[in-house]
């Protein structure tokens, strides 16, 4: 008998929740302790949406973190190892967040909305609760909230003439990570050509959360004759296109690795000279050189994913951990993504993931898969 979640107070619905009902939604998760849609009740065609047409997904639980005041981009720049000095007004990037011990606890998108107010779209963590206490403990004069903000992505090939049709063709020469402040039939939103997927799309980040309704069903009508229909962030497509998801490759709770091993050193920024938390761990993991490296692996056979890391062997030696693996119909194998030694990443051989039912043949293979 399948588990379910009960729904109580302590989690949040997010402004689409009515709508994802009626559109069929089968299964529910929970991020930023809210409710957000697993799949529709056919997980095969959303993933064919996905790579060949355009699937709306309610995206309403990756939270803003606002900040907001004199010393907003302040904050923003002590928060992350990565330079913004470069950021202008309308420009998004993506930035990992580290403790004071080089730890990622997070790796958002930052919104630069005004010079004095950014956002944090963040993955699953309470990234509002330490913003605030840095920010209060440093003293310094800036507001953090949680704004009443709830993404919608459409995304897909055919993403660009959903969004084209419903906001014109100017969308079309959008820059990756650009966004911009606009309305739709009255509806206050942000629009950005950005989304968790390697296929391409825009995220509407609706700003008024009694609309949730409105904007789903113009978006539905909108894509119909492109062939959309409701889905969720993709695991398989994310373990194909090589992306990181803060919570299954790493988490500070169960699984902790720092920029370096995930390879995000390119956003560790020693060199630009400002402070940030996690500098001196960051200075010293950079001269020591990381310990683990992600890499992409190929297991034999359909093992069953378990749900949670697991050990990755080398004969009787446990080298490093499989984060997330799945069949991919796309290359007709099992992949995977984890973190292995580094010193054995380049030579490393009779590799083994180890499961209950026992262990199973592994091999490293370069991300994202489309490179094997």
């Amino acid at each position: 008998m399948p588990f379910q979640i009960s729904i109580g107070p302590n989690l949040r619905k997010s402004a689409f929740f009515d709508t994802t009902v009626q559109s069929g939604v089968q299964n529910f998760s929970v991020y930023n302790h809210m409710l957000i849609p697993g799949h529709f009740g056919d997980p095969e065609a959303e993933y064919d949406r996905l790579l060949n047409g355009v699937a709306m997904w309610d995206v309403a639980a990756q939270r803003q973190v606002e900040l907001r005041g004199p010393d907003a981009g302040r904050l923003a720049q002590y928060l992350t190892p990565r330079d913004l000095t470069k950021t202008r007004v309308g420009q998004g990037r993506y930035v990992p967040l580290c403790d004071h011990d080089g730890w990622l606890i997070n790796d958002p998108v930052l919104l630069k909305l005004a010079e004095d107010r950014y956002w944090l779209s963040v993955a699953d963590s309470d990234i509002h609760l330490w913003a605030a206490a840095i920010g209060r403990e440093r003293g310094w004069d800036v507001q953090v909230d949680e704004p009443d903000v709830s993404p919608l992505a459409i995304q897909g090939p055919k993403a660009v003439d959903v969004a084209a049709a419903l906001f014109g063709d100017s969308v079309r020469d959008m820059r990756h990570f650009a966004f911009e402040e606009t309305t739709l039939a009255g509806i206050p939103l942000i629009l950005a050509r950005s989304g968790w997927s390697k296929q391409g799309g825009f995220e509407l980040y609706l700003m008024d959360s009694a609309r949730g309704g409105d904007l789903w069903a113009m978006v539905a009508e909108t894509g119909a004759p492109f062939g959309i229909g409701p889905g969720a962030p993709n695991d398989i497509e994310r373990l194909e296109s090589g992306l990181i998801s803060y919570g299954a490759d790493m988490r500070w709770q169960t699984a902790r690795a720092n920029p370096f091993e995930v390879g995000l050193s390119a956003m560790v920024s020693l060199e630009a000279g400002h402070d940030f938390v996690g500098r001196a761990a960051l200075e010293r993991i950079a001269a020591e050189g990381p310990a683990r490296r992600r890499v992409g692996l190929v297991l034999d056979g359909r093992p069953t994913p378990p749900g949670h890391s697991v050990p990755l062997a080398m004969g009787d030696s446990m080298v490093g951990q499989v984060c997330e693996f799945a069949f991919s119909r796309r290359f007709d194998q099992t992949i995977g993504v984890g973190l292995v030694r580094a010193d054995l990443v380049d030579i490393a051989e009779e590799l083994t993931t180890v499961l209950e039912e026992g262990a199973v043949a592994t091999r490293i293979a370069p991300l994202p898969f489309g490179k094997m």
